[in-house]
């Protein structure tokens, strides 16, 4: 297999030209080509049990929290009473994980196009997917875009859990998702969907920001740590139907009780509102128009 060689995996893509990140493998544990994608799930020296898409580091078991946690608890804590929630891709269950968890959500709504991905996880990623047991969850195995078209003005929040935008994810990273999103949220709704990385894509991240500051009330961006994600960081592109939203506030802080019964191992109050100050460069580059928000 091209992408182990000599008992480490390298992570190659045209996204990060110039640099990978490699694993140490102990064993190669599923390899098989779904409908849409390339599937690898291998147990690593380090990180555990890593979940691969054509070529390109999803999940480890090592790390996943941050991205899974501050992609769920960053809008579910920006809105008043998300009660029913949308959650589009996130086939290994780790985003639901921390959906379900929520005591305000009564009811998720779950989108993924690709099944074999969520029956990859269940088997080799299981403290991941456990909310696929969740009596909240409705899965729905298909495109989102053809469910949202369907489902219109029924969510408070939308939660987008995506690869990245090449393949069969590119479309989600397009003005016209974000429009469908809108017409698919109630109104005050909100969306939180996977941003790249400041350091390799904000060009990307700005024209994403641009269109999304012409769509919704307020706009922001906001980031979180993880080492096996390309260059230890990843973002989330946030934004509100509610002129009245602070993103940087949360409106509900966990207590210390509370964050020992959710299980929470990287987000808290003052990682909330720390996400969205940006370093000097990011700032410059992607607060110059007035509806995004910046932490600062």
């Amino acid at each position: 297999m091209d992408l182990i060689k000599d008992g480490w995996f390298s992570e190659l893509s045209e996204l990060w030209p110039g640099q990978c990140m490699s694993l140490q493998v102990e064993e190669l544990l599923f390899h098989e080509k779904s409908k849409y994608q390339d599937l690898i799930v291998f147990k690593s020296k380090t990180y555990g049990n890593v979940l691969v898409l054509d070529g390109v580091i999803q999940c480890t078991e090592r790390d996943e929290f941050s991205y899974q946690e501050m992609l769920a608890h960053l809008p579910l804590n920006s809105h008043p009473n998300p009660q029913k929630v949308l959650i589009i891709g996130g086939g290994d269950g780790g985003v639901l994980r921390e959906v379900v968890k929520h005591p305000q959500v009564s009811s998720v709504y779950m989108c993924e196009i690709d099944e074999k991905v969520v029956e990859v996880s269940k088997k080799y990623l299981p403290n991941m997917s456990c909310g696929f047991n969740s009596d909240k969850l409705t899965l729905h195995i298909g495109d989102g875009f053809e469910y949202m078209k369907k489902h219109q003005g029924e969510f408070d929040v939308i939660i987008t859990d995506s690869s990245d935008p090449i393949g069969p994810a590119s479309s989600l990273f397009e003005k016209s998702y974000y429009e469908l999103m809108k017409t698919a949220l109630k109104p005050g709704g909100i969306v939180c969907c996977q941003g790249e990385c400041l350091w390799l894509h904000i060009d990307l991240i700005k024209g994403m920001l641009d269109f999304c500051g012409n769509l919704y009330a307020v706009t922001s961006y906001a980031y979180t740590a993880i080492p096996t994600y390309p260059s230890g960081q990843i973002g989330f592109i946030m934004c509100s139907k509610n002129p009245d939203t602070n993103f940087a506030e949360p409106l509900r802080k966990f207590t210390p009780d509370e964050m020992q019964k959710l299980d929470l191992k990287y987000y808290n109050s003052n990682i909330h509102s720390s996400a969205f100050v940006l370093p000097e460069f990011a700032r410059k580059k992607l607060c110059q128009t007035e509806s995004i928000q910046n932490g600062n």
